[in-house]
């Protein structure tokens, strides 16, 4: 940490203040990049099977040029728990996951879509304007248990349908894409 004091300094009236000015954009500069930096060091690189690849317009990685996560790394992530129907499934379902919003953020992502594509290369576009709170997540349980590739997983992008009727539409449920293994942020 550096420190000195400002009345020691001796230098024309006329360069104090636009010096001080300086002093001041640079800390606040150093001080917001904090945290990028700080999440940076966060993202550790995965250990397990990679579940998910994220690339594209992000500033955060652990492998390369690109974000991996194994089951770990998305666990470790805040996930949650939504209670819903969906089109495919019968009756009420308990989903566990991250939120699109908290992974687009871990990956700092500053694209305006997401290109996400299954196992299968099914790709579908997801616009920015998804990324909300109480939105779709990133699901790998159903009903608490882990999701195998024949029943939709091991990773699916699940809106709250029930609580939203905007969610209720064929937009939304194309954009649902199960066994998601990468996204492009664009």
């Amino acid at each position: 940490m550096i420190c000195f004091n400002l009345m020691e300094i001796h230098m024309p009236r006329s360069l104090l203040q636009p010096t001080l000015a300086l002093l001041v954009r640079l800390t606040l500069v150093m001080a917001l990049s904090l945290p990028l930096r700080a999440m940076a060091q966060d993202l550790a690189p995965p250990e397990g099977e990679v579940l998910l690849t994220v690339s594209g317009e992000i500033t955060q990685t652990n492998v390369g040029a690109t974000a991996q996560f194994d089951r770990r790394l998305l666990e470790s992530m805040q996930p949650v728990t939504i209670a819903t129907t969906t089109i495919w499934t019968d009756g009420v379902q308990q989903f566990t996951g991250i939120p699109l919003i908290r992974l687009m953020r871990a990956v700092g992502a500053s694209g305006h879509r997401l290109k996400a594509t299954a196992i299968n290369d099914y790709a579908v576009d997801i616009p920015s304007s998804d990324w909300v709170e109480n939105g779709p997540i990133v699901a790998y349980l159903r009903n608490g248990a882990p999701m195998s590739v024949r029943d939709k997983g091991p990773l699916w992008i699940v809106y709250p349908y029930d609580t939203n009727p905007a969610y209720q539409g064929e937009v939304i449920y194309a954009r649902s894409i199960w066994q998601l293994d990468r996204i492009i942020v664009e």
